[in-house]
């Protein structure tokens, strides 16, 4: 599967990339949420992984954005940010699942399965 990884932090974006690469999946990788939407419109990749805090167009508004354009789309969340209100939020824009950093390597391959595989 092809999973597009957004996050402005470049070693978080290595760390996820050998984890799934390890996995079997094809990765893009997008340093905002700007690109994201970019990237994701090219390549309609299986699932995002998404961080919330990032420059240009942050996670919420970016997965809003992807969601409005591909209602099929699969967006995980993967932020530091726990508070309820960035959850609720990024459900209320269309993320399916919401993973905590820092995360265990099995959690982010669990909702990858789940959701990845959806449709």
């Amino acid at each position: 599967m092809t999973i597009l990884i957004a996050d402005d932090a470049a070693f978080m974006r290595m760390r996820l990339r050998k984890l799934l690469e390890e996995a079997g999946h094809d990765v893009i990788e997008a340093a905002n949420g700007r690109e994201a939407v970019a990237k994701y419109q090219e390549h309609r990749p299986h699932a995002v992984l998404m961080d919330i805090t990032m420059p240009e167009l942050d996670g919420v508004a970016a997965t809003r954005e992807i969601c409005q354009s591909d209602p099929t789309a699969r967006v995980i969340m993967v932020s530091a940010l726990g508070q309820q209100a960035m959850i609720v939020a990024a459900i209320q824009a269309g993320a399916k699942d919401f993973v905590v950093k820092p995360y265990e390597p099995e959690r982010i391959l669990q909702a990858i399965d789940k959701w990845a595989r959806v449709g």
